[in-house]
């Protein structure tokens, strides 16, 4: 699958301007066009995708309290084992400026494929989560989200002690212990800004760069559990909650990548 970030920034304004010109407004509730015409096409070209339900499910709000923090969650409904497991999981929200939001590569290790996160979403637009399994099918969950603003939301005026703490890391386990050999739930804390390139900052008045996590990988012990690719729409502060199996105590190591090539990395022994 291309995982390429076609940031259409400029094109995107173009566009806007364009429609709100000619009267016609952004484009209706429950609109597939994105989708059917530029983003399928692009990531996945011809290939089926199946919209069963039968391996993944969407939740995320019908309308975002906050559209810069709207809660996503990936919930999978087969187990993950060594002869069939969900490999990658890939977030698009179709009328963002960059619909491609992140994807994440899975392993058997991870015990449950199950996803959460906060991301920003810039009008009304289906956010859809794609599983792509060992045995190369893919499956597809949606929901319709209403929300505007998000990726375009003021950064605020504590960008300096935002900058000053970026790249710090934590883990959080749920229960604080490990269970052994049962999947257990891990939270991810990021501190960065993770600034889209489409927000003005409210001291200087001035848009800044984008300046946003573009890679994160996760281990346990050495071994690769989780690694993800990711794109503006994730929010700032970013915080991922996922799974993994262990079978013994041992070290969570996170190492983050942003797209200025700033790199940091976090370890944390955990035991039961």
């Amino acid at each position: 699958m291309k995982t390429s970030r076609p940031v259409h920034i400029h094109r995107f304004f173009a566009t806007a301007a364009l429609l709100l010109a000619s009267g016609l407004g952004w484009a209706g509730e429950e609109d597939e066009s994105a989708w059917i015409h530029t983003i399928k096409p692009q990531f996945f070209g011809e290939r089926v995708i199946d919209e069963s339900g039968s391996v993944i499910e969407l939740t995320a709000p019908y309308r975002a309290e906050d559209p810069a923090l709207t809660p996503i969650q990936i919930t999978a409904k087969i187990p993950q084992t060594p002869g069939y497991y969900i490999k990658t999981l890939s977030l698009f929200i179709d009328n963002n400026p960059v619909p491609f939001s992140a994807r994440f590569d899975l392993t058997p290790d991870s015990g449950k494929a199950d996803l959460a996160m906060r991301v920003r979403v810039n009008s009304y637009t289906h956010v859809r989560a794609i599983a792509e399994t060992s045995d190369a099918k893919l499956y597809m969950a949606k929901a319709y989200v209403k929300a505007s603003g998000g990726c375009s939301a003021p950064i605020g005026t504590d960008i300096e002690a935002a900058m000053a703490r970026m790249g710090k890391m934590k883990f959080k386990l749920e229960g604080n212990a490990l269970n052994l050999s049962q999947p257990n739930q891990v939270q991810l804390l990021i501190s960065h800004p993770n600034i889209t390139g489409l927000q003005m900052d409210q001291i200087s008045r001035l848009v800044k760069p984008p300046h946003f996590v573009d890679t994160l990988k996760v281990s346990f012990n050495g071994k690769p559990l989780l690694s993800a690719q990711t794109d503006i729409a994730i929010s700032a502060d970013p915080n991922f909650r996922f799974f993994f199996k262990p079978d013994q105590a041992g070290e969570l190591k996170a190492e983050i990548k942003d797209n200025l090539d700033n790199r940091y990395a976090f370890s944390q022994t955990v035991s039961p």
